[in-house]
């Protein structure tokens, strides 16, 4: 596929999560941010993520959320909600689509393998993907999602995880979502404090990172890391 033009993309913080002690410890820190990311194509702007969402007493109780209204959010950086043509979540767990319920009219893409989830018991906020007048477009495998945005399924921290692969004028970008946990780990760092390995959900961790790694990505963002992987200029895959 001939790259596209124009395609930029914006990263913000949109939540954090005050984690419990013994999350604190293993990850050495005590807030846990999510970050979304606007993508802007020749076709309008495409969400991935969007953060927690509000409301929710148990997680208001265990977590004290920090939460950036995503229209609040997209404002910051001079994108309007109505701008959104397109939107998708890197995975279903509560801290990356909580705010799923303000993208009404907006084709939200998931994965069926994680569609499936919603309603297991203990794993998302079902009220939170459940909210009237949203449409979900259930996928089987990689899609072209707009001009240049492909999603690709990258099981491992959850089995229906999926990231967003851009075929951008200066070469691939790689919007790993929770595919890896940190910049850190990109780069080999196997630490809990920095690598999701030890707790991905699906065995199938270890091949979706060498599946992202696999495009040879000229620059990497991630979910719950502001830092942003950029290949060396006379870098390349051997």
């Amino acid at each position: 596929m001939p790259p596209v033009t124009e395609i930029r993309v914006v990263p913000f913080l949109v939540s954090e999560l005050r984690l419990p002690p013994d999350e604190q410890e293993l990850l050495q820190r005590e807030w846990w941010p999510s970050y979304a990311h606007a993508v802007i194509h020749r076709e309008g702007v495409f969400l991935f993520d969007n953060g927690v969402g509000l409301g929710n007493a148990e997680v208001e109780a265990t977590f004290s959320p920090r939460v950036t209204p995503i229209e609040d959010a997209l404002a910051e950086h001079d994108i309007s909600l109505a701008d959104v043509t397109g939107a998708a979540n890197c995975h279903l767990h509560f801290d990356h689509r909580g705010q799923n319920v303000r993208l009404r009219g907006i084709p939200i893409f998931v994965q069926r393998t994680e569609w499936a989830m919603v309603h297991e018991p203990d794993y998302t906020v079902p009220g939170w993907i459940d909210a009237p007048g949203l449409t979900y477009e259930v996928l089987d495998g990689e899609t072209e999602v707009a001009p240049g945005l492909r999603l690709t399924p990258t099981p491992g921290h959850t089995a229906g995880h999926q990231s967003l692969v851009l075929d951008a004028p200066e070469g691939v970008v790689v919007l790993a979502g929770q595919a890896l946990q940190s910049l850190a780990e990109w780069e080999g760092a196997i630490e809990p404090s920095a690598s999701g390995a030890s707790a991905a959900r699906d065995p199938a961790y270890a091949s979706s990172v060498q599946r992202l790694r696999s495009f040879d990505p000229v620059r990497v963002h991630f979910a719950h890391d502001p830092s942003i992987w950029q290949r060396q200029a006379g870098s390349r895959k051997g």
